[in-house]
C-alpha cells in the first residue's frame, strides 16, 4: 500500500478561489472510496490518498482531468509518493506513530 500527496491546480481560473474544483476532485474520490479501492483525506493545502500504486496513478489522473472538464486550459498536478514496501502501513499508523512518541 502506497500514500499519495496530492495537489492540482487549475491555472486561469476565473477568480482565486478553487474551491469549486476541489469539491468536484473531492466527489471522485469518494467514489473511489466507496468502491473500497482508497481512503483519503482533504487537508486546507492537499489531499493524502492511500492505496495500490497503480490505483493510485488511476485516481491522481481522474482527479487531475476534473479541472480540464470545467472549462480550464491548463492544469498543474503536484505528486509525491510514500511507497513503503517492508510492511503494510496506513495514514492512521503514521499518526499514531508520531503521537505515541509525544508522549
Amino acid at each position: 500500500m502506497a500514500i499519495v500527496d496530492v495537489t492540482v491546480i487549475p491555472i486561469g481560473t476565473p477568480t482565486p478561489s478553487v474551491s469549486e474544483y476541489v469539491a468536484e476532485m473531492q466527489k471522485v474520490l469518494e467514489t473511489y472510496k466507496r468502491d473500497g479501492k482508497i481512503d483519503f483525506m482533504l487537508t486546507p493545502m492537499n489531499t493524502i490518498i492511500e492505496g495500490e500504486l497503480p490505483v493510485l496513478f488511476e485516481v491522481i489522473q481522474a482527479i487531475h482531468e476534473v479541472p480540464f472538464s470545467k472549462g480550464i486550459q491548463r492544469v498543474a498536478t503536484n505528486i509525491r509518493i510514500d511507497d513503503r514496501r517492508d510492511k503494510k502501513r496506513r495514514m492512521a499508523d503514521k499518526i499514531a506513530s508520531v503521537q505515541e512518541k509525544m508522549k
